[in-house]
């Protein structure tokens, strides 16, 4: 019984010293628009996208199962933070813009770039 239980002892040290696996932390940018019913040449910055806060975004591991999620702040920033590897993040409704942004396909790399997410306003 006390080397079953020093075994046990044992490998709860080595696990717990075991490294953890690393994480990549991926940029996100959620924006929404348009915001301006024509578009004019040249472009007029006040009809550039707008942030969008609290933009709930569900990440799906290759297994189907959600793994991570986040929402994005009032300047439409966000971040995950994920292990290397293939991910669908899955944005959620937001109140106030016209269905939901697409589904992004997203491979996780030791070198993220920026992943933006775009909402449809419902201007014309």
């Amino acid at each position: 019984m006390r080397r079953t239980l020093r075994i046990l002892l044992i490998l709860g040290a080595l696990s717990a010293c075991a490294p953890a696996e690393p994480t990549v932390v991926v940029p996100i940018t959620v924006v929404a628009g348009p915001t301006c019913p024509v578009i004019s040449d040249p472009r007029d910055p006040a009809c550039d996208d707008r942030p969008v806060d609290g933009a709930e975004l569900v990440v799906i591991g290759a297994n189907g199962q959600q793994v991570a999620s986040a929402l994005s702040d009032a300047q439409g920033r966000a971040e995950l933070r994920l292990a290397e590897g293939s991910y669908t993040i899955r944005p959620q409704p937001v109140d106030g813009l016209m269905g939901t942004a697409a589904d992004v396909a997203l491979v996780v790399t030791a070198t993220p770039e920026t992943v933006v997410i775009s909402y449809d306003t419902g201007i014309r």
